[in-house]
């Protein structure tokens, strides 16, 4: 029988749908796999389930001549933890689970413009200390979103869910800078250059894919472009904001404030963004739920009895 091994716990319907069809085993941590462990993923197993922070590289793949993996059946959407090409080139497949995630991590994106805008995680902070005296109308004045404009940088499948919320929910307007033209189905304008998206708007969403191309996207240069109001919200790749300059960028009062669900050097967050009021920060939960996260499991598990019946995967990367 066909030996897989997921390298975290997953859903019990999950788990359940896998050993069906394969000889499961389940890595009890949860915490990123060991460089040994990746080598030992390769070698003992026919099929793999990894995840964010296994970092599967160009080195992990060559150090054997031949593997008796046959694909990573990647658990999540972002998969540029992985060397896919270095991995093609063992002969291994690598899939994902693109779909299942958009929804979740687009209401994260919604959830940390609010708190960032609203002031929420200052408020809550005062009320569980026993700071709050009592209503007054000047107290925790926040931007209110309605009719605001939102940039999106990136409208793929995610950057698209994030704007129709925005648009057709809060009714604010719609900017973005993407890679190639999109027909969209909701009014918004396109604009030239990232640096002119960054001028123009009260709230950026960061919604890129990870891996080089997108590394410190978001930099000196454009938190500087930023309006002095204006909040920074990155649901996509903790690196692909420059965390140094951010951090800069707040002390200095160059932006009004940022919503992170993810982090350059996760899951070390750096002290002084602890320490900011005017920061909301979350320990990646942009698809913690559990229907999501049994719907990427099944399709972690669809992609795997497809390939293993010799037929093209679903979402083959």
């Amino acid at each position: 029988m066909t030996k897989l091994w997921m390298t975290r716990p997953l859903p019990e319907k999950v788990q359940a749908a896998a050993e069906v069809l394969f000889d499961v085993t389940v890595r009890p941590m949860t915490s990123p796999l060991t460089v040994e462990e990746m080598r030992t993923a390769l070698s003992e197993y026919d099929a793999v389930i990894p995840t964010l922070g296994d970092l599967f590289s160009e080195e992990i793949f060559k150090a054997e001549d031949s593997w008796r993996c046959r694909i990573l059946a990647n658990f999540g959407v972002g998969y540029n933890h992985i060397d896919v090409a270095a991995a093609k080139a063992a002969g291994i497949t690598v899939t994902n689970t693109p779909g299942a995630v958009t929804d979740a991590t687009a209401d994260t994106a919604m959830t940390l413009m609010l708190m960032s805008a609203r002031r929420a995680g200052e408020g809550e902070r005062m009320v569980r200390a026993g700071h709050w005296e009592g209503w007054h109308p000047t107290q925790l004045l926040g931007m209110h979103l309605g009719g605001k404009t939102v940039g999106i940088v990136g409208m793929g499948r995610i950057g698209q869910a994030i704007a129709r919320r925005c648009h057709f929910g809060f009714g604010m307007q719609v900017a973005y800078h993407s890679r190639s033209p999109k027909d969209l189905d909701f009014p918004a304008q396109p604009k030239e250059s990232l640096l002119a998206l960054a001028a123009s708007v009260d709230v950026l969403v960061i919604a890129v894919p990870g891996g080089d191309e997108t590394h410190h996207l978001i930099n000196a240069e454009v938190l500087e472009a930023m309006q002095s109001h204006a909040h920074l919200i990155n649901i996509a790749r903790g690196n692909v904001v420059e965390e140094s300059a951010l951090i800069q960028a707040l002390e200095d009062g160059q932006i009004g404030g940022a919503g992170l669900d993810v982090y350059e050097f996760e899951p070390a967050v750096p002290d002084a963004l602890k320490r900011m009021e005017n920061v909301v920060l979350l320990p990646h939960i942009g698809t913690a739920a559990l229907e999501v996260r049994e719907d990427m499991g099944l399709m972690t598990v669809a992609n795997l009895e497809a390939f293993f019946a010799g037929e093209t995967p679903p979402n083959l990367v």
